[in-house]
């Protein structure tokens, strides 16, 4: 199954009362550009797509007002929204929003998973004219995902206080293999494979142990590729950000952190393995 297939994480969504502070902040930090969408932006409150740097297509967006407060959310593509909501509602998600039609672009619905996490559901447009923006726009995700560049969320992760409950339902709800890390060096984290898929794409640390890692805390976040956790960490502190954990390598991965921002949205910074002179 390819990248753009149900079931795989593909979009973020950062949900603010102040899309000016969101950008402002992760401008500066990640190298982002921000494109009002008008086909989304409705009822006075803006949809920016947020693109990595160089990037011709948007990996996610800021939606002004309808979330409540802050809020970010990983969404995942669906084929059919109404039934997946139905599904997901079975297994012990509640419902947001409802499944509702965006004008000819999409359908999405927002739910919490049963640990209070927020996610998107949303399926792939069938708009004519859009077909060929969509046709473009998977290449580029596909490729994106093959090979990231700095900037990108090219991972993402969930924390779990209940790790049977949390694999159960994502096992249930979309397919996903959740697979022990041995790479982790001890620490209790997951990788995540989407359906049919050769590679993670994501990861699961439980944190039912309470450990000083996870504080016990319950999430879903994005994760963004950086060429030097350490120092985008500092920038990222100086613009307002907190650090939860981190930054940590682990022996045979990538660097990490874990951070807050300055709205108090979880995300995660990344930087892939140095690579050594005979590698």
């Amino acid at each position: 199954m390819g990248f753009l297939s149900p079931g795989q994480v593909v979009w973020f969504e950062i949900g603010t009362t102040d899309p000016d502070a969101v950008t402002g902040f992760y401008g500066p930090l990640l190298g982002w550009s921000f494109e009002a969408d008008p086909d989304s932006s409705v009822d006075g409150r803006t949809y920016t797509r947020v693109f990595a740097p160089g990037a011709p297509w948007p990996m996610g967006a800021v939606q002004q007002g309808d979330t409540g407060g802050e809020a970010i959310n990983l969404s995942v593509l669906s084929a059919d929204v109404p039934a997946d909501v139905d599904q997901l509602t079975r297994l012990g998600a509640t419902v947001v929003v409802p499944a509702t039609q965006v004008a000819d672009v999409t359908v999405f619905a927002r739910l919490k998973d049963p640990r209070g996490n927020v996610l998107s559901l949303f399926s792939r447009g069938e708009s004519a004219r859009l077909a060929e923006r969509a046709q473009a726009t998977e290449e580029h995700m596909q490729q994106a995902a093959t090979v990231p560049q700095p900037g990108a969320m090219a991972w993402f992760e969930i924390g779990t206080t209940d790790l049977q409950a949390t694999t159960d339902f994502y096992a249930a709800a979309f397919g996903w293999r959740i697979e022990k890390d041995e790479t982790a060096g001890g620490k209790p984290y997951f990788s995540i494979f989407g359906p049919g898929a050769e590679w993670p794409s994501g990861g699961l640390w439980d944190h039912s142990g309470g450990s000083a890692e996870g504080a016990g805390a319950d999430y879903m976040m994005p994760c963004f590729l950086v060429p030097d956790v350490a120092v985008t960490t500092a920038v990222a502190e100086q613009a307002g950000a907190r650090v939860e954990y981190g930054p940590d390598t682990n022996p045979d991965g990538p660097a990490f952190c874990r951070l807050r921002d300055p709205r108090g949205n979880r995300f995660g910074l990344f930087s892939s393995p140095a690579r050594t002179a005979d590698a």
